[in-house]
C-alpha cells in the first residue's frame, strides 16, 4: 500500500490549494438543488400524492446522494486522469520512481473515493438540515452512495485512459452521465419510463445505487434485495478496475 498512499498524498497536496472552493460548492449546490427540486417541484408532486407514502423531498434525497456520488467519481476520474496521462504527464513522472501501474491507478481510485466521501457527507448534512432525512436515514443512505462511487470511478478511469484527447469526455458527460442522472430512478421510479427502456435502466449501476439507498433510508419496498444491488456494484467495480489497469499498462508501458 505504500506506493498507493504516496499517490494519494500527491493528490492531497494539490488539493490543499483548492479545498476552499470545493467545500463551498459542496454545501451550496446541494442546497440549491434540494430547494428547487425537493421543495419547489416537490410541492406540486405532493399535491397530487405523486411520491406515495413519502414526501417528494424524502423520496428524492437518497437518490440524489447516489447520483452525486456518481458525478463526483466521474469528475475525479476523467479530466484529472487525462491530465496525468497527456497534459502534465504526472503519470510518466510517477512511473519513473518505484511506483508502479497498480499503485498509480489504485492511489487515484482511493483519492477519488475520499473526494466522493467528502461530497456525499456534505450532501447528507444538507439533507438533514432541510428535513429531507433524519440523521439515521442519511447515514444509512451514504453507504449505498459510496458504493455507487466505487463502481463508477474505475469505469470512468477506464474510459478516459483509452482516449487520445478530451473531446470524448464532453460526450461522456453529455450522453452518459446526464442521461443516467435523469433516467435511472433518481427523480421518479423507472416504472414510469416507457416499457422498453426499463430493462436498460436496470442495467445501469446508478439504478442499483439509487434503489439500495432508497431501500435503506426509507424502507420502501425494493424491487431487488439490497444484497443483489451490492453484488452488482462490487462486480462492476472489480471488472472495471481490471480493465482500467490493463488499459493503463498498454498506454504507459507497452
Amino acid at each position: 500500500m505504500t506506493g498507493r498512499l504516496r499517490v494519494v498524498e500527491s493528490h492531497a497536496r494539490r488539493y490543499r490549494h483548492t479545498w476552499r472552493s470545493s467545500v463551498f460548492t459542496g454545501f451550496v449546490n446541494p442546497a440549491f438543488l434540494l430547494a428547487a427540486m425537493g421543495l419547489g417541484l416537490g410541492s406540486l408532486v405532493d399535491a397530487n400524492n405523486g411520491a406515495g407514502a413519502f414526501s417528494y423531498l424524502a423520496f428524492l434525497a437518497p437518490g440524489l446522494l447516489a447520483a452525486t456520488a456518481m458525478q463526483t467519481a466521474a469528475g475525479e476520474s476523467s479530466y484529472p486522469v487525462m491530465a496525468g496521462i497527456k497534459w502534465i504527464k504526472s503519470y510518466e513522472a510517477a512511473l519513473a520512481t518505484p511506483i508502479g501501474i497498480r499503485d498509480l491507478l489504485g492511489g487515484q481510485q482511493i483519492w477519488s473515493m475520499i473526494r466522493v466521501a467528502q461530497v456525499v457527507a456534505a450532501f447528507a448534512l444538507v439533507e438533514v438540515l432541510f428535513g429531507a432525512l433524519s440523521v439515521r436515514q442519511a447515514a444509512l443512505a451514504t453507504i449505498p452512495a459510496l458504493m455507487t462511487g466505487v463502481a463508477f470511478s474505475p469505469a470512468i478511469a477506464w474510459f478516459t485512459i483509452r482516449l487520445e484527447n478530451d473531446s470524448g469526455l464532453a460526450g461522456l458527460f453529455r450522453f452518459g452521465i446526464i442521461p443516467l442522472f435523469l433516467f435511472s430512478g433518481t427523480f421518479f421510479p423507472i416504472s414510469q419510463l416507457p416499457e422498453q427502456m426499463q430493462p436498460l435502466a436496470v442495467l445501469t449501476p446508478l439504478w442499483h445505487g439509487v434503489e439500495w439507498a432508497r431501500d435503506w433510508a426509507l424502507g420502501s419496498p425494493p424491487l431487488w434485495p439490497w444484497q443483489w444491488h451490492a453484488t452488482a456494484l462490487a462486480a462492476f467495480a472489480v471488472a472495471c478496475f481490471w480493465g482500467a489497469h490493463r488499459a493503463l499498462v498498454r498506454r504507459m508501458i507497452l
